[in-house]
């Protein structure tokens, strides 16, 4: 299931059954997916603590925590975000499956297993995990400061910067636990309203620390946000006020003390690799370097001072 052949797919199953857990474990590890089993909740709690698994098949009735309590724990976790959890059970009412798909399940199997519409439904959840990660990696290497809410403005996911920025508003608590405030969440409901007709980028939340701005809805309960930080010492910022540099060229020097060629920064800023090479020529004479790996390096250092200090 996994494209490259080198790196297989590990799949842990949590059931208090054995048989359902030998049947499953050779389904799974002929079709080339190495498996780890737990009994129950807290040895799944145990294995995840140690190792990572790319998907999660859950028993939703087990001794002591069962799996909607494990699930719920699970996906408290930020590197499990992403891992797509589907529920096995023999309880088949409407209101299991809800429970289910609330504790953060993707989609939800009958016992006994159906191997073939098992393996089928893993193929998908596997393949949609893998884009949205691809997207979201993605957009923190072009430097985004993205975030996703649902509607009650709780945080979904974030861009790894962004990440940084919400756990640093001790006020707001940590970034896993960021909720949109009173006033954000009822500018939020005036969006979701327009959400199909609102061009991105044209609603914004001006607040006292940083600026939200509305981008577009990725899902049914999923509504995307730019955060514009205002205020905020951010490596453009302190190049620009050290170096004596325009917002553009601190953008250009701030990409290239990261390592970023200059294709890449033509990338990141939506500019034109020529365009780039002005703005360097530009950034050389002000600093009074050659190249770029003296521009770097002095930038590197302006960057360590503000850190230390």
């Amino acid at each position: 299931m996994n494209s490259d052949p080198k790196k297989r797919d590990v799949a842990l199953i949590v059931d208090d059954s054995p048989e359902t857990l030998r049947l499953l474990t050779d389904a799974l590890d002929h079709a080339g997916i190495t498996v780890m089993v737990a009994l129950d909740g807290l040895a799944a709690m145990r294995i995840v603590e140690q190792i990572t698994p790319d998907i999660i098949l859950l028993d939703a009735v087990m001794p002591g925590i069962d799996g909607f309590e494990t699930c719920r724990r699970l996906k408290r976790r930020g590197d499990l975000d992403n891992v797509p959890v589907i529920f096995m059970t023999g309880l088949s009412e409407t209101e299991h499956i809800v429970k289910g798909l609330e504790a953060g399940g993707v989609d939800y199997l009958a016992k006994p297993i159906a191997i073939d519409e098992m393996l089928a439904r893993i193929r998908v959840h596997l393949a949609n995990a893998r884009l949205a990660l691809s997207a979201r990696a993605a957009l923190d290497v072009a430097g985004r400061f993205l975030l996703a809410v649902d509607g009650e403005g709780r945080l979904i996911w974030a861009t790894p910067q962004t990440q940084k920025f919400l756990a640093g508003l001790k006020s707001e608590g940590d970034a896993e636990t960021f909720t949109l405030s009173v006033e954000q969440r009822q500018w939020l409901e005036q969006v979701k309203d327009r959400a199909d007709t609102l061009p991105p980028g044209k609603s914004f939340f001006r607040g006292e620390r940083f600026t939200l701005s509305h981008l577009g809805r990725l899902g049914p309960d999923e509504i995307l946000l730019r955060l514009t930080v205002d205020g905020m010492s951010l490596p453009q910022a302190e190049l620009r006020k050290e170096l004596g540099l325009t917002s553009r060229e601190s953008e250009v020097l701030s990409w290239l003390s990261q390592g970023k060629t200059n294709r890449d920064i033509a990338q990141i800023l939506g500019l034109s690799p020529r365009t780039v090479d002005k703005h360097l020529e530009q950034i050389y004479e002000k600093l009074g370097v050659e190249n770029r790996t003296s521009a770097a390096a002095l930038a590197a250092r302006v960057l360590g001072k503000k850190t230390d200090t």
